[in-house]
């Protein structure tokens, strides 16, 4: 690592993951007192004096006094937050505020201050830590990475506090810390449109051979990146070569003289990739960065459906997790490249743990980190200095070992995250093993899919909704239906009872090409940020899909003809 700057970042963040591997060797009285800590430091808000905290003495307290609250009890004090009042919910000034994205649910506000982003930026350098361990031990280069999310603020609260997508936030209190990590200056994120962003971001990084790697919320936008250096690679080459910016790119008029002055003609470089484009046909990342490279992308849930089609693009290049995070706090961290345990990570909340037999109680009684066993699951509550105590992010993990005394999960699926025609409650989880099981089956890939429900039955089928990806043809369709209604009772025994009784046979519906993409234009045209676009594995919406054009619908044989009802 020749960079004088990025070997003291690697010095800093090998102090922050050992400084954590010893904190997980004394689990308990770690969080005990991160607890603590947060109480005290929080109990003359005006949330902590609504809820007591100055009486809390202990974690047992704690959990006693304190009762588990929907987002919607926050949102009085959020209120008050965007209008400008201070020692609300957070004791320190309030500086951004997160609007999550909504693509999975009711978007939220988050408030930040810099307390709360430096207490979440430890897990950020311990990860940093460890995946540069990770690569060291084999034989592979830590640097600069492609980064292609937008950094543009949405608008300013009455109170005059920015708000936007959370990632916005972190890279603008963290400026400098970008500049020395990533490969594309600031300025490439800032084009409101989501092409030319993506356009001028991997260009910088191409023409640089030394990028190291890309990093995106999720496996399926870094897909999208991997789509964009196909699509218009001779396009960039030709740039690279003369150093200037395709004319066609919808820019902003102030936007692109700036740009265009920080672009530099490397006519090496252009010759490289040119060869690369006609001895391969196409540019991927594994040709045009063939030395030291990996990817950053969130692991767990439906992340092994995209991660199977990475290695057309990646080959063998390892995939870090990093944190496993929200807009509410970060929940763990990686300790290794091409895992999906993550640790607790002790240093940014309180952690409590709510078994499977407890999710439909009001109140329910939870399990301290110490206290969860290995194989259960388990929906997560935070307490941290974002401002949420014992709060329900609403997400299902698994307990799949420990680190020292600290446990190790993995993200499951929303707690939300089902379908049930009758009670047989199908998760994410169990349609993307499915899914995932059967392209390699019948040998072929998809572009993506979702399990619905037909809307005009009771009980309803279940209805498989498929588009292929570019040039993937499914030979035998009734086939691969009836191995999904196989599968899937395997995987869902409350399907295979109710299926043999009162579910009607499912059916496979082939999307025409270029689905999902109309589907992603229509989810940013409603306000998600593409950089925050996550499609559902299976969603209870039955209209989601509705307006995507249809190229085939496959029944099974024993499938009754469509009611006229029905069509």
């Amino acid at each position: 690592m020749a960079n004088p700057t990025l070997l003291l970042i690697s010095l800093i963040t090998s102090f922050f993951r050992e400084r954590f591997i010893q904190k997980t060797r004394n689990l308990e009285a770690v969080q005990d007192q991160f607890l603590l800590k947060l109480l005290r430091d929080y109990e003359n808000t005006e949330f902590g004096k609504d809820y007591g905290f100055s009486n809390i003495n202990s974690v047992a307290e704690f959990r006693e006094k304190m009762p588990i609250l929907p987002y919607a009890s926050y949102e009085p004090y959020i209120e008050r937050v965007a209008q400008g009042e201070s020692n609300v919910l957070l004791p320190d000034p309030v500086v951004y505020i997160t609007l999550t994205s909504g693509s999975t649910g009711k978007k939220k506000l988050i408030p930040t201050s810099r307390k709360s982003q430096t207490v979440l930026r430890r897990a950020n350098l311990t990860s940093m830590g460890f995946v540069q361990q990770a690569l060291q031990r084999r034989g592979l280069k830590f640097g600069k990475l492609l980064l292609t999310n937008s950094a543009l603020m949405w608008g300013t609260t009455e109170g005059g506090i920015n708000y936007g997508p959370a990632s916005v936030g972190v890279m603008r209190m963290d400026e400098r810390l970008y500049k020395v990590l990533f490969a594309n200056p600031f300025e490439s994120l800032l084009p409101a449109d989501s092409v030319a962003r993506h356009y001028i971001a991997i260009l910088f990084a191409l023409s640089d051979r030394s990028t190291r790697g890309m990093i995106a919320n999720f496996p399926m936008l870094i897909l999208r990146m991997c789509n964009y250096l196909e699509r218009y690679g001779e396009e960039m080459i030709q740039d690279i070569e003369q150093g200037t910016l395709a004319a066609w790119l919808p820019l902003e008029p102030e936007l692109r003289p700036t740009l265009e002055s920080l672009l530099v003609p490397n006519p090496k470089r252009a010759t490289e990739l040119r060869q690369v484009l006609q001895t391969e046909g196409r540019l991927t990342p594994k040709s045009v960065w063939p030395e030291s490279f990996f990817v950053t992308a969130a692991r767990g849930g439906t992340s092994d459906f995209y991660f199977r089609r990475f290695p057309e693009y990646f080959g063998d290049r390892p995939i870090f997790g990093a944190v496993f995070s929200s807009a509410e706090g970060t929940f763990s961290i990686y300790p290794d490249v091409d895992t999906d345990g993550s640790i607790l990570s002790l240093e940014t909340g309180f952690f409590e743990f709510i078994p499977e037999d407890q999710w439909h109680v009001e109140q329910p009684q939870t399990l301290l980190p110490r206290e969860v066993k290995v194989g259960d699951r388990y929906r997560i509550l935070l307490s941290s200095y974002g401002g949420f105590f014992r709060y329900d992010i609403g997400d299902v993990v698994e307990v799949v070992g420990f680190y020292n005394q600290a446990p190790l999960i993995v993200f499951k699926h929303r707690s939300g995250g089902m379908i049930s025609s009758t009670t047989e409650k199908t998760t994410e989880d169990h349609a993307t093993r499915v899914m995932d099981s059967l392209q390699a089956e019948f040998g072929v890939r998809f572009e993506d899919f979702c399990l619905t429900l037909s809307g005009d039955e009771f009980p309803a089928r279940y209805l498989v909704n498929v588009e292929l990806a570019p040039g993937e043809n499914l030979s035998d369709p009734i086939a691969f239906l009836h191995r999904f209604d196989e599968q899937l009772a395997a995987e869902n025994t409350h399907y295979q009872i109710s299926r043999g009784s009162d579910i009607p046979p499912p059916r496979l519906r082939l999307l025409e090409p270029g689905s999902y993409d109309l589907l992603r234009q229509q989810q940013v045209e409603r306000g998600i940020p593409d950089s925050q676009l996550k499609f559902p594995h299976l969603t209870e919406d039955r209209e989601f899909l509705a307006n995507l054009p249809l190229s085939q619908e496959v029944r099974l044989p024993d499938d009754r003809p469509l009611s006229t009802q029905e069509v």
